[in-house]
């Protein structure tokens, strides 16, 4: 990396412990059993920490499609063609994906990032181009060397640091495509937490066993032809797309400008798993979305210590699973602004 390009941001402090007292106070005030609410309350108490305020709003929240292709997935590594990267970039901006439906049923903002596609796009109101020189096309085959060079890894990060500066309002839910993507976040997952091939690689798009076999021994050479590449911008640079490494960036300006992140799926956690690599605290400012099917996302979450906040089979991408629990953010909030306590509304207390 370039000895002027600053690997971390700076955070700002979020475990205040007078204010984690006043907002646990509310909470536990509130006309219900101590604790009744389970995990709504501490998903309260977590927002409100970050926003370092009493009575936190969500406001403007956007949702973000980081888009890119790979050049591993010429392997078949993916049940899917390449190019199905771009139709379903072009899906997106025509509102037909499933993301495309969550976000206008919960009013997320939804932006599309062309972080590396193989293709050019017609100017359209939702997308953003951000391709980087040399590989702007997608990334090489990380199976015969490294996918990006530092400096490429480097434009990435900070071209999602800035895209995220220009985005109003103060949450940012992750979402991605780039067919191929599974392979890149196995591969971080395996090389910054040392687990197995078989542990971090799951079946991706579907792919049956004859094709999931054959995925892992690409994987496999992807690291051996990658050996020194171990620290987490090196793994970045080395295994990872041009995708997450624009998210590593939006999801460090989201964590120092004090925005809420929601984090989708496997993808989206390999991209926050790097920049937790970097600065453990950023985890604080997350929310986990879903446990996906894909194999190694549970595993990776309790490597983590994170908890998510659903559980629905899920294994699609796109952000799908971060808009599905966004009406679980808005409720704790509400819960904790309007929710009357044991006094304001007359009630006795257990006991009294």
């Amino acid at each position: 990396m370039d000895t002027d390009f600053r690997i971390t941001l700076p955070l700002p402090a979020i475990d205040d412990p007078e204010l984690r007292q006043r907002v646990q106070a509310a909470l536990d005030a509130k006309t219900k059993p101590l604790g009744a609410l389970g995990r709504l309350e501490s998903l309260a108490l977590q927002i409100a920490l970050v926003q370092d305020a009493q009575h936190p709003v969500l406001r403007e929240p956007q949702l973000v499609v980081f888009a890119a292709d790979h050049g591993i997935a010429v392997r078949g590594v993916s049940a899917f063609p390449p190019e199905v990267t771009r139709q379903m970039v072009l899906n997106f901006l025509a509102g037909g994906a499933a993301v495309s439906v969550l976000a206008r049923q919960h009013r997320l903002s939804l932006t599309v990032v062309d972080c590396g596609v193989a293709a050019d796009f017609e100017p359209h109101p939702m997308l953003v181009s951000m391709k980087v020189a040399g590989a702007g096309y997608g990334t090489a085959d990380a199976s015969r060397g490294p996918a990006l060079s530092d400096p490429q890894c480097r434009t990435a990060i900070e071209q999602g640091r800035r895209l995220v500066d220009t985005l109003p309002g103060n949450v940012l839910l992750l979402g991605e495509m780039g067919i191929g993507n599974t392979s890149a976040a196995a591969l971080l997952m395996a090389r910054l937490t040392g687990e197995s091939l078989e542990a971090c690689t799951g079946r991706g798009t579907g792919l049956d066993d004859a094709g999931l076999l054959a995925k892992r021994e690409v994987l496999a050479q992807a690291l051996a032809a990658n050996p020194a590449a171990s620290a987490p911008l090196q793994a970045l640079a080395a295994l990872g797309g041009l995708e997450i490494a624009t998210m590593v960036g939006a999801v460090q300006q989201a964590a120092s400008a004090g925005r809420l992140i929601v984090v989708d799926g496997f993808v989206t956690t390999a991209a926050v798993a790097v920049a937790a690599a970097l600065q453990p605290e950023i985890l604080g400012r997350c929310v986990f979305a879903h446990r996906s099917r894909e194999t190694g996302h549970a595993r990776w979450l309790q490597l983590l210590g994170v908890r998510p906040l659903l559980d629905l089979d899920l294994r699609l991408g796109e952000g799908s699973g971060a808009a599905l629990a966004w009406p679980l953010l808005e409720s704790a909030c509400r819960v904790l602004a309007e929710m009357a306590s044991f006094e304001s509304a007359g009630v006795s207390q257990r006991g009294a």
